[in-house]
């Protein structure tokens, strides 16, 4: 492991001392093109033939410029394009050529797969330089459309407007014609209107890009680059009304329980609810939901959390995942990365999550508790406007969540969510064609607690920030900075333990700048961003400050891993865009970060570079290494001291074959040694993707992970008024496959599986007390509890400790050995049988156990997975959508 870290550091070092005197690579000369499109009175017939008359109107236009892998070179392939319009759409024709039209790739997949050939248009209607409205199709005619934000730094790919679409095949290549609907896109009411306009075609074959106006890959921005559609005259912005109610009928079958009136093994529903979409002007456009289904949203993965801390998945519905970059203020966004990445003033996932209370139930009664709070309704209203400004506004409401309990007949109900109302508002505006951004969010959260067992909830919480952007030189250099607030209010309960969560612990011993206040009705906090760059070129930079106080709180709407942090880090990337001898890029990137806490002590260092690359052969490889100093963890003990480890040396590596081919595969390992030993970890994987014919895809990840650490958290016990933090060495076994299987049967119609195994198991042994956990010498942080001062007690399944040696137990804790089985799979066939129109059937499946086995692997996993009843849904979802 030295002899790697001593070649990586003279690798890094020596490139990066020979190529800061080389000058970025830029390929192009800048100049904005033209394209002039004309006023039709007769549509052409969207059929892919591309035979009408009304298409001599325009001339084509063509002369690509190739992007990636050859920057700045001619492309391989010759495409071409025409655009007209009317008062209601745009219309776009484009002749894709191919040598060999017997090769061209027509992969199948569901909208936004980007598989195979495929050509797209994209248009800055708003003209800010900014935001651009991308219509893709691939050979086949599989749609992929997004939204571009922030200049192309971000790309909605959960955006569906309707749009028409035809794709065809000919002895010289293939062709797309598209009707665009004008109230799909958003443009100020001009009588001569200018757009921003590029065409891009991706070559499958050669796995190339090319473009109709060139952005090399280097240059920093994307849609302030694009080329200029020309002779819009005439054309109004068309009000969009859209609305699109469902119908939903729903079967559950499980496990039947003798006795429990709400576990017979089958129930059923039928539900109805509505979304719209409506343009309130050209520039506003309102979106809701009432009564929302998110039953053909898929699982998360199945994980096994032993910290402190919170974990973050990502949004899956789609109500919530389109415009989300809209709403979006993302506290760091740090190129270096880092656990702080994920904090965001909005986290949807809030709205509708998990009960919050859960009754306790005695002996003889039975609870029916909802699984999530039930969403009433949401609306979003959003718009830009001529001038530059932009804003967000969304509202939700969740429903007032009662159990049902039944005691031997006797039913009461008892509230576990209160009626809660969500609203985010957020602003932004450009300056300087769009050089400069200022911008501004608020959010509240407002709850009607008339319960007192719910007073450990927030009655109301507020955040809000600003943040600020500016790009100077042609937008290579960026400025960055970022301020926000949180304010919490409720009973006294709910302040103390919003001061003793995961989040804060102001209860540690050791936070001299920290204390519990049982009388505080409210809590108030503050943090922010600084970050400078560069991120054009060859040579890429940034460094940045990101800091969170102690009493910030978010989790109410946002998400918040840990407060009480200072982090800093510095990031520099050297990225080869072209292709060059046997590679087609490569790039190798240097970190460094910092931790301390607000009484000033460091608590985490890391050192890092790692690289990646792509082989002409199209497959690739990546490789890196961390040193990791001596850091402090404050949340580790639960509320205990900060507890200092020793640190160590990650290192990892990856690599895969070509993703065009019909077989292909890769692989991922990783380690961490810790100092002394006192961890050890593991993680192994590979994946295969199998397609045997363009239609159907497969793929198998299986993963394995292995966990030693000597110092991982068990409990904490009181003697004589005195707590005793407890550690154990677990070793910790983690199986997981994630199965994935998409059959095409048309564009429109897909049948798509996926399925997770999941299997942890953990095992504890050598139990520590922690006595100085700060201590300099790792061995004088703890003191081993020696075999004859502990007993297991399997009766009540709880470990004894004789601390004083007097044969009679000081303290106790639970067993902390577990196995985690667990199986979820979603299987969902998806035909849009109009554009904007669905029918759902989908079938989800769910299973966990959590037994205890004497030598737990892949056969118990297998066992666990047919034993018993899983949960069955059966679904089916009908939705229409009427254009007004």
């Amino acid at each position: 492991m030295i002899i790697l870290i001593r070649i990586y550091v003279f690798l890094f070092v020596g490139v990066f001392l020979h190529l800061f005197s080389l000058p970025d690579v830029l390929a192009g000369d800048g100049k904005k093109r033209v394209y002039r499109t004309a006023y039709t009175e007769t549509p052409p017939t969207i059929d892919g033939q591309l035979d009408d008359e009304v298409w001599d109107l325009v001339s084509w236009q063509g002369d690509f410029t190739q992007r990636y892998p050859h920057d700045g070179q001619p492309p391989s392939q010759k495409t071409k394009f025409k655009i007209l319009y009317d008062k209601k759409n745009l219309y776009v024709a484009v002749k894709a050529y191919d040598d060999d039209p017997s090769k061209i790739v027509k992969r199948m997949s569901r909208r936004d797969g980007f598989e195979g050939d495929l050509i797209q248009i994209q248009i800055d209607s708003y003209f800010d330089h900014r935001t651009a409205f991308s219509f893709g199709v691939s050979a086949i005619g599989v749609k992929n459309d997004e939204i571009a934000t922030n200049d192309g730094d971000h790309w909605d790919t959960d955006w569906d407007p309707v749009w028409y679409v035809k794709t065809s095949f000919d002895s010289e290549g293939w062709n797309a014609e598209m009707r665009i609907p004008l109230s799909q896109l958003r443009f100020t009411n001009k009588d001569d209107l200018v757009w921003g306009l590029q065409v891009a075609r991706k070559y499958f074959r050669e796995d190339e890009w090319s473009m109709w106006q060139a952005i090399p890959q280097g240059a920093a921005g994307y849609v302030h680059r694009f080329g200029e559609l020309r002779d819009l005259k005439g054309i109004k912005p068309q009000r969009q009304v859209e609305v699109q109610p469902y119908l939903l009928g729903q079967a559950e079958r499980f496990e039947k329980e003798p006795g429990n009136p709400y576990a017979t093994g089958r129930s059923y529903n039928v539900s109805a609810g509505v979304d719209g979409k409506i343009g309130i002007t050209s520039d506003i456009t309102l979106d809701f939901t009432l009564n929302p289904d998110f039953g053909q949203v898929e699982a998360d993965p199945s994980m096994v959390n032993l910290t402190a801390y919170r974990l973050f998945f990502e949004e899956r519905r789609e109500f919530f995942k389109e415009g989300r970059n809209i709403l979006d203020f993302q506290i760091a966004n740090s190129a270096a990365g880092g656990e702080f990445n994920n904090d965001n003033l909005f986290y949807s996932r809030r709205i509708g999550g998990t009960s919050r209370y859960f009754p306790q139930t005695g002996a003889n009664e039975y609870m029916n508790h909802p699984q999530n709070s039930s969403i009433l309704s949401a609306v979003k209203l959003t718009g830009k406007d001529k001038n530059g400004l932009s804003w967000g506004i969304l509202q939700s409401a969740t429903a007032t969540g009662v159990a049902e309990i039944d005691s031997d007949g006797q039913v009461k109900d008892v509230v576990v969510d209160p009626f809660t109302n969500f609203l985010v508002g957020r602003v932004q505006k450009d300056i300087n064609d769009g050089n400069t951004v200022v911008g501004a969010m608020l959010t509240s959260v407002n709850r009607k607690l008339d319960e007192p067992h719910l007073n450990f909830l927030h009655r109301e919480a507020y955040t809000g920030g600003f943040d600020f952007l500016h790009h100077w030189k042609d937008r290579n250099y960026y400025v960055s900075l970022k301020s926000l607030f949180s304010h919490v209010a409720g009973d006294e309960e709910s302040i103390i333990a919003t001061q003793t969560s995961g989040e804060r612990f102001f209860q540690r011993p050791d936070a001299r700048h920290l204390s519990v206040d049982s009388s505080l009705t409210s809590l108030t906090g503050s943090g922010g961003t600084f970050k400078l760059g560069k991120n054009s070129g060859n040579l890429l930079f940034q460094t940045g400050l990101t800091w969170r106080s102690p009493g910030l709180e978010l989790n109410d709407i946002g998400f918040l891993r840990n407060s009480d942090q200072i982090s800093q880090w510095s990031w520099l990337q050297y990225r080869i865009t072209k292709a060059w001898k046997f590679l087609r890029n490569f790039n190798v990137v240097g970190l460094q970060q910092m931790h301390w806490d607000f009484q000033g002590v460091n608590i985490h260092q890391r050192y890092q570079t790692h690289f990646h690359t792509q082989f002409t052969n199209f497959w690739y490889f990546g490789s890196g290494v961390a040193l990791i100093g001596e850091n402090i963890s404050n949340a580790d003990l639960r509320g205990g001291p900060g507890i200092k480890y020793p640190g160590g040396t990650a290192f990892w590596y990856y690599g895969g074959t070509d993703n065009r081919k019909k077989v292909s595969g890769g692989f991922n390992n990783g380690w961490f040694f810790g100092k002394y030993d006192y961890q050890t970890f593991f993680e192994g994987g590979f994946y295969v993707n199998y397609r045997p014919f363009d239609a159907l895809n497969i793929s198998l990840h299986p993963n394995f992970e292995y966990n030693r650490d000597d110092q991982q958290y068990v409990a904490t016990a009181s003697v004589n008024g005195e707590n005793r933090y407890i550690t154990g060495t677990i070793n910790q076994r983690t199986y997981s496959m994630a199965v994935r299987l998409m059959y095409n049967i048309t564009p429109d119609l897909t049948i798509e599986f996926w399925g997770q195994p999941f299997l942890s198991t953990g095992r504890f042994e050598q139990f520590k007390s922690i006595t100085s956990a700060s201590a300099e010498q790792y061995t004088d942080r703890f003191d081993d509890i020696s075999p004859d001062r502990i007993v297991y007690e399997e009766t009540n399944n709880v470990y004894k400790v004789d601390e004083t040696g007097n044969y009679s137990p000081d303290y106790n804790f639970d067993n902390p050995d577990f196995d985690f089985i667990e199986f979820r799979s979603n299987l969902v066939m998806r035909w849009e049988y109009t554009p904007g129109s669905t029918l759902f059937l989908v079938w989800a499946q769910g299973k966990t156990d959590t037994p205890l086995m004497a030598n737990p692997g892949f056969r118990h996993l297998s066992e666990g997975l047919f034993r018993g009843t899983a949960h069955n849904t059966f679904l089916i979802k009908y939705t229409y959508r009427f254009r007004l």
